[in-house]
């Protein structure tokens, strides 16, 4: 029995149980019909996104009501939500307010993948705060977000890595780049990647400046650690002010791991719905940049959630917006 099993006994399928849905449910999974299977009498199901998806679709956490119709949800059931909209997985966005147990067992009850963790903490207890408890805290709050992504089933963490206002450049830059470093070894163990997001952080851009600026500076920020285990969690809005994403994508190339989907238009300097009138992102050149660099893996959106309908509708506009 594996040490999963053993710690969740309550979790387990009878054997009879099993052996009536065993073929069905395994099925389904090499079919990519269904996001969960049974993989041992007495195990917990292994929770997957769908097969065979080149691109996979999700959702903060943070957009799904805590409350409907005047009763408070369980993690469970706000996963539960994000499937019923049509969503692959969720980012576990509020990473804070949970421990890994109760993470794992969200995913476990709903059926619904959880591929990566933040905890928004990362703005106020920063890596790169000149006070050591703050960055000692900030490393905290993501080793927290480590062993629940990783209890979870998912594969990496977000992380903002500090504000430029802390002090000059290239002395921020190598406080947030120290306390990183001393989290690969923990993040390495459990096969978790650290992920840098593009962010209105006036750190790895210049703020002041017009476009048509360049990702060489978070280029040169991540292969600083020549590690397997930190990459971009790129935000294709987040700086469509300074740069066009498609060329961003392309300089990335193998460092762009994860994606945010927002919508924004640079000509009118707001954001808005993904693909709406708000949206002037050139996203016909996105998916064409995406396409030359082979991106496979997850594209999360962040925008404003809601209920189901609203979440069915963002949906909707990633498929299009990513042309699927």
């Amino acid at each position: 029995m594996s040490s999963q099993a053993a710690d969740h006994p309550e979790r387990s399928i009878g054997r009879r149980h099993f052996l009536t849905l065993s073929a069905g449910a395994v099925a389904a999974v090499a079919g990519g019909t269904g996001p969960a299977y049974a993989a041992d009498a007495g195990s917990p199901r292994i929770v997957s996104p769908p097969a065979g998806k080149r691109l996979l679709l999700a959702c903060k956490l943070g957009m799904i009501p805590k409350e409907r119709e005047g009763r408070k949800l369980s993690a469970a059931e706000r996963l539960s939500l994000a499937g019923e909209a049509g969503f692959d997985g969720v980012d576990f966005d509020q990473a804070g307010e949970y421990t890994p147990e109760q993470a794992r067992a969200a995913v476990q009850e709903s059926g619904i993948f959880v591929h990566n963790a933040i905890n928004h903490a990362h703005w106020q207890q920063r890596l790169t705060s000149e006070k050591e408890e703050e960055r000692n805290r900030g490393r905290a709050n993501i080793e927290h977000c480590l062993r629940v992504s990783h209890a979870a089933g998912g594969s990496g963490v977000l992380i903002v890595v500090g504000q430029g206002t802390d002090g000059p450049t290239e002395i921020i830059e190598e406080r947030c780049r120290q306390e990183i470093r001393k989290l690969l070894p923990l993040a390495a163990a459990l096969g978790q990647m650290i992920l840098v997001e593009n962010v209105g952080n006036r750190m790895m851009y210049d703020y002041d400046q017009p476009p048509e600026q360049t990702p060489e500076r978070f280029i040169r920020f991540v292969d600083s650690f020549n590690s397997p285990w930190v990459g971009m969690y790129y935000d294709i809005g987040n700086h469509w002010r300074y740069g066009r994403p498609g060329e961003w994508i392309r300089a990335f190339g193998r460092r762009c791991v994860k994606l945010d989907l927002k919508g924004r238009s640079r000509a009118k300097g707001r954001g808005g719905d993904i693909t709406s009138e708000d949206d002037d992102i050139p996203w016909a050149d996105v998916r064409k940049a995406l396409d030359e660099i082979g991106f496979t893996g997850w594209a999360t959106a962040e925008v404003k959630g809601g209920d189901l309908a609203r979440l069915t509708l963002i949906r909707q506009q990633m498929q299009k917006a990513l042309g699927l």
